[in-house]
Order: C-alpha cells, then sequence, then structure tokens
C-alpha cells in the first residue's frame, strides 16, 4: 500500500524533520522572546460567556448536546453559566491587563450573532455585545484575536446537515461578511474556523462531542472538505470586500497530537503520520499544487475498494476549488498540546480515519500524565511539529494560538508552570535554532472554563473560577502570577524553584502584593 510513495520523497522530507539536532543551548539568550512577539491568552465563546438564552440568541449544537443530560457530559454539565464572561468581560480584560499580555484570543457566539443561523436576521444585541469586548480590550491596549467559529454552530444548521451538507460553505461566508463588516475596522486578524479536526472526528466520527453524529470513515472526511472550504470562502470574501480597506489578515488553523515515529528510522510512519494529521487540511492550502496529498488519496482510495466501497471515501475537490483553496491563509495558527508515537499497525473502527492511516498510536512511558486522557507533558514533540510545518509549507508566519496543561483544580500549580516553561522553551529553540517564523503564543486558558464532554472536572486556566459561587469569583493560580513576571522580564527563567510550603490563595477582591520572584535572575 504504501509502494507508490517515492522513496526519494521520504528520505528528504524525514531528514528535514530532523536536521538541527544539535543544540545551542548554552546561549541563554534563546530564552528571550524577541522584539514584537505577542504574548497572549485564549477562550471560547461558548466555554465561558454563558447567557446561552439572553436576548434574541438562537440555540446552538453544544446548548443542544448538553442539554440532553444523558451522561454524555461529565456531571451532566452545562455552558448555560460557565464563567459568566458575557456579563464579566471587563474583569476579564482587567485580568489580562494586570498579568501583562498584549492580546487576547476570543471566539464569536454564531447564534448569538445569528440567531436563526441565516444573515436574514442579524442580533443587534449580539452584534453590541462583541463590540464592547473589542472596545473594552482597544482601550486596555490588548489586540483583538478573533475566532469567527469555536465548535458552536447554530443547531438548526445541524439541522439541515451541519458540516456533512455542502450549503454550509455558503452559511458559512454569509456568517464571516457580517463579522469582518461589524469588526474589521478594529480587528485586524481573524482565524475563520478553530479545530476542524476536533469538529469533525469527535462530532461526526466518534460521536463524543456536539453534534454527536457516528458516522465514521465518512462524516469526518465530509466534514474537513466542507470546512476546508468554507475558510476558503471566508478568506476570499475578506481578500476581495475587506482587506484593501481594512488591511487586516485571516489565518487557518492547525491542531492535533504531533505524530513522532516510535522507531526513529521507521521513515514510513514518519511520512504518513505527518500527510494524515497535518497534510490533510494544511496541503490544499499550502502546497503548490493544492488537493490532498497523494498518500492519503492513494491510501484511502486502496482501503475503500478494499471495503466493497465503488468510490473512495475520501471527497474530491474539483479543478476549480483546489485553485480557489489555495494560497488561502495570510498565516499559521497553530494549537499544540502533546505528541504521539506511531507505528505500523492496526487501529480505530473500520471504515475510519484513524484506520485508514495503517498506524498504531501510543505515548512514552515517561511523558507525565495530566488531568485528561489525551493529553501528555511531550514538550520535545513542540520543536519537532514546529519544523516540520517550516519545512513542509515554506516557514510561513506561525502563531501559537492554544497551548496548554489540565489538572483537576489546585491554585498551586507548579505542574502548570513546569509544563509552559518547558513548551515555551521549545518554542524558542525552534525559532532561534531552527529559523521557525513563529510570531506570537496564547496560551490556554486565561480562566478555568467549560472543557466540552469533561465539564467542569478538567482545568486549564491560569485563573481559577469557582463554579460553586453565583458571582464566578476568579482567583489568581500561581501560574497566572509566573505569567506576570514572565510578561514583565520578556524571557523564561532558567528553571522553575517550587517552595516547600505552598502560599495561600488570594482572592481578587482583596489588594493584591506585588509578587515574589519565584527564581534568580538570568
Amino acid at each position: 500500500m504504501f509502494a507508490t510513495l517515492s522513496l526519494k520523497f521520504c528520505v528528504l522530507l524525514f531528514f528535514a524533520i530532523v536536521a538541527n539536532g544539535n543544540f545551542v543551548e548554552d546561549d541563554k539568550n534563546h530564552l528571550r522572546f524577541p522584539p514584537g512577539f505577542v504574548l497572549g491568552a485564549a477562550t471560547a465563546a461558548y466555554q465561558i460567556e454563558g447567557a446561552w438564552n439572553v436576548s434574541d440568541k438562537g440555540e446552538s449544537t453544544w446548548d443542544r448536546f448538553c442539554h440532553y443530560k444523558d451522561g454524555r457530559v461529565y456531571g451532566k454539565a452545562t455552558g448555560d453559566v460557565a464563567t459568566n464572561s458575557y456579563y464579566k468581560y471587563k474583569e476579564d480584560v482587567a485580568l489580562l491587563k494586570k498579568l501583562g499580555f498584549t492580546s487576547y484570543r476570543f471566539s464569536v457566539s454564531w447564534p448569538r450573532i445569528l440567531p436563526t443561523g441565516f444573515a436574514n436576521y442579524i442580533s443587534q444585541d449580539g452584534v453590541r455585545y462583541y463590540h464592547n469586548l473589542i472596545d473594552e480590550l482597544l482601550a486596555n491596549e490588548i489586540e483583538p484575536l478573533m475566532t469567527l467559529y469555536h465548535w458552536d454552530h447554530p443547531q438548526v444548521l445541524e439541522d439541515a446537515g451541519g458540516w456533512l451538507n455542502s450549503e454550509m460553505v455558503n452559511w458559512f461566508g454569509d456568517y464571516a461578511r457580517i463579522l469582518y463588516r461589524e469588526y474589521g475596522d478594529k480587528v485586524k486578524r481573524f482565524i475563520p474556523i478553530n479545530e476542524a479536526h476536533s469538529v469533525c472526528i469527535n462530532g461526526y466520527s466518534t460521536g463524543v462531542d456536539a453534534p454527536g453524529k457516528k458516522l465514521h470513515g465518512i462524516g469526518e472526511y465530509l466534514c474537513i472538505h466542507n470546512s476546508i472550504k468554507a475558510h476558503a470562502r471566508a478568506y476570499r470574501i475578506y481578500e476581495k470586500e475587506f482587506k484593501p480597506t481594512q488591511h487586516g489578515e485571516v489565518g487557518f488553523m492547525y491542531s492535533l497530537p504531533t505524530p513522532i515515529p516510535k522507531n526513529s528510522s521507521d521513515i514510513l510512519s514518519a511520512v504518513v503520520g505527518f500527510e494524515f494529521a497535518a497534510g490533510w487540511i494544511l496541503h490544499p492550502i499550502y502546497a503548490k499544487n493544492g488537493d490532498y496529498p497523494e498518500i492519503m488519496k492513494e491510501m484511502i482510495a486502496a482501503k475503500s475498494k478494499q471495503q466493497g466501497y465503488a468510490r473512495s471515501r475520501l471527497p474530491e475537490f474539483e479543478p476549480e476549488w483546489i485553485d480557489y483553496i489555495r494560497g488561502t491563509s495570510d498565516f499559521l495558527a497553530v494549537n499544540h498540546y502533546t505528541s504521539k508515537l506511531m507505528e505500523p499497525g492496526e487501529s480505530g473502527p473500520v471504515p475510519s480515519h484513524v484506520n485508514d492511516a495503517g498506524l498504531v498510536a501510543s505515548y512514552k512511558p515517561s511523558w507525565a500524565k495530566t488531568a485528561s486522557d489525551w493529553l501528555r507533558v511531550a514538550p520535545e514533540g513542540f520543536r519537532y511539529l514546529l519544523r516540520q510545518l517550516a519545512t513542509k509549507y515554506g516557514n510561513p508566519p506561525i502563531y501559537i494560538t492554544e497551548n496548554g496543561y489540565s489538572d483537576t483544580g489546585t491554585n498551586h500549580d507548579w505542574e502548570r508552570i513546569q509544563y509552559y516553561r518547558d513548551y515555551l522553551e521549545q518554542m524558542l529553540l525552534a525559532m532561534y535554532v531552527d529559523g521557525v517564523n513563529v510570531k506570537g503564543y496564547y496560551l490556554w486558558s486565561l480562566l478555568d472554563n467549560f472543557e466540552w464532554r469533561r465539564g467542569y472536572s478538567e482545568r486549564f486556566g491560569i485563573v481559577s473560577v469557582d463554579f460553586s459561587d453565583q458571582n464566578r469569583t476568579r482567583t489568581l493560580k500561581q501560574s497566572a502570577l509566573w505569567w506576570q513576571q514572565v510578561t514583565a522580564e520578556r524571557k523564561l527563567p532558567l528553571s522553575i524553584i517550587v517552595p516547600t510550603t505552598p502560599r495561600p490563595e488570594i482572592p481578587l477582591s482583596t489588594p493584591r502584593p506585588t509578587p515574589r520572584p519565584i527564581r534568580g535572575p538570568i
């Protein structure tokens, strides 16, 4: 099955992504962030806003999914209130300012803007809310980075097929045009779709996330196909109608665990793992000839035929769509958390994207666990991924738009601090040593929030939220104080010094002392 992949291509790609093995880590200048480098924090609408039925807001897929209350979300939790940021956005912006972040990545709730799902009716209350948020950010000299869609599309559109329906391309384009028109004079950087991989695999293949459809082997491919087209439509609308006057940028989002060959000499697993993860969605945008990677097309066609299908389960792009999609990104947005080891073998349901790749994933025993079963601490995979992306796709401008660590809830979160420090160092090494063009970094997340099907059982925030308190009181964690120091000094500490006696928690409602450094100067 792998025979059609040329050995020359495999060898060239493999050596390109493992190059630069001799690091210059003794030069501690690599711990400093370069001038102009963006340090920000990220959140998403459904995970923090609450106010799920305020004013004329429509129902989202996650509203419907959570309200079944049948165990599909841990603890039967919902995002009905979440962190109540719809009402506490000024407090959240004040937190960003206090901690020294200069940019904030947030998403817009599609049904809050378009209650019917369509562009026939625009909610003025919804539009006003995001104007208020953006104005508050700008008044505090914090740059907004807007994600148009972060998993919560209108339920009425899902009733019409959702991302399996090719009309979503037009509906999303209509929605994008409204947001550009409303906010483009204030927002200069947009990401149309967050983590299409996650929506399509978890929502339309395994069914563990909204909208909960189990169409493995078909659903994920149709969903990605339409998502890529929808992104391109949003990009072309901005390029033609708004960029000449607004002078902003529209980027493309990539996110999946870094696939690393379990055996370093296993060139084929390295290539296949990369193409089935990154190439699947990035090749149509960034490759010279566009379209899906050849090895994906060949392997899925062969498996489809073997399984008795009349044609490949991977949809085909028409020639005009290949041209329309190619080049539709001004920057690459990368969400990264963890890595996986890959080796040849059979895994996943038949058929499925996982099974089509012919690889088995595992974790190194040495990679520390977190509260999330999918997240292991593997900082070396971060640099490895950045080198891959730069080598394969011409070293585009990259913004790390999510990166973070989960626990079950503690304000003395030293493991989270260590995670950030180690991952950031690997990112800086990729920049200084490997020449990767990273322009900014957004941590996930500013606040503990609703973590999708895990409800409130897993916490990613550097600010704790008391979900048992109607006021949703915020408290800075140790990681927030660490970040406050990092943003002030614009460099990483040499190491993390954990105190033997935990410091007392300090509610935000009381005056805060000047944070003590947790390490000596460089």
